[in-house]
């Protein structure tokens, strides 16, 4: 365990106490929506199962509302903050705790080893993040892409995107988002967030995901992965139009109108059939038609 300090900053008056004394104010630009409902950040950690020999990789940190929850249980955290000017905040409200590394910097332009560090135990690598509505899906994206070790991954998003990474096919919700989450993971919306727990009042609710990694053996060979998802990207590009259409007018397509309609045939779907409607395996086949 890293800490047996009591976390205290989940509170109004915590918060403002610590945004005053260094003369902060919360900034646009990072999105940022501090905690201050103790529940929420404990039941992210109990979403996360965070055990004592767990590493844990915090993406926004803010002033450490969550940090704290985090290293009561767990043996190790990164914390990756890139407002420079918290990293002195982050410093002394997680002094009283062990196994923290603040780490200062852009989660999208980080080096997936950059967030591995010599301090880590043996237990599983989890992500815990309250993610800004701008940057999470390239985020989310960023992390399962990255080949990191990952076990789960529990994040805080906008209640819009929490619908869009459960969407299932044929529902307006449903994605290019949707099929990378549910493609790299098996997601599930774990607890709902109001507005009221948060300072400053978001204008939406927010939704905690949790995320559990499939192996690697439960995925594609790698450039068939990378065919699927250039498939995906194209079905979805022009919502309206129909598959055949999308995947031939894509910019720069890698398939003439005969191979785009023969694989279309081959896999039994209608010729008017649009992206929307076709699930994971759908589009893993059509993939693979097309070659």
């Amino acid at each position: 365990m890293s800490g047996t300090a009591e976390p205290y900053l989940a509170s109004p008056s915590a918060t403002l106490e610590i945004l005053q004394r260094y003369g902060l104010h919360t900034q646009k630009k990072y999105g940022q929506n501090f905690l201050i409902d103790a529940h929420i950040p404990e039941k992210i950690r109990e979403a996360a199962q965070i055990g004592e020999s767990d590493n844990v990789i915090e993406i926004g940190p803010g002033i450490g509302t969550l940090t704290q929850f985090l290293a009561q249980k767990a043996g190790h955290v990164t914390a990756v903050e890139i407002d420079t000017h918290l990293i002195p905040v982050l410093e002394e409200t997680l002094s009283e705790y062990e196994g923290i590394r603040i780490l200062q910097g852009d989660i999208l332009k980080l080096k997936p080893e950059e967030l591995l560090s010599d301090g880590q135990g043996e237990g599983e690598l989890k992500v815990v993040a309250n993610l800004p509505y701008y940057i999470t899906t390239p985020v989310l994206m960023w992390l399962l892409e990255s080949d990191l070790p990952l076990s789960s991954c529990t994040v805080m998003v906008q209640k819009e995107v929490a619908d869009r990474i459960q969407a299932s096919p044929g529902s307006r919700d449903y994605g290019a988002l949707s099929l990378a989450v549910q493609y790299y993971t098996e997601p599930r919306e774990v607890l709902q967030v109001p507005p009221s727990c948060f300072l400053p009042k978001p204008n939406v609710g927010s939704s905690v995901v949790h995320m559990k990694l499939r192996n690697r053996e439960e995925r594609l060979p790698r450039e068939e992965e990378s065919r699927l998802f250039r498939v995906i990207r194209a079905a979805f590009s022009q919502r309206r139009k129909t598959l055949y259409n999308a995947l031939r007018n894509r910019e720069g397509a890698l398939w003439t109108k005969e191979e785009i309609a023969r694989s279309i045939a081959a896999c039994g779907f209608r010729e008017d059939v649009r992206g929307e409607a076709l699930s994971l395996e759908d589009f893993i086949r059509l993939s693979g038609e097309l070659g």
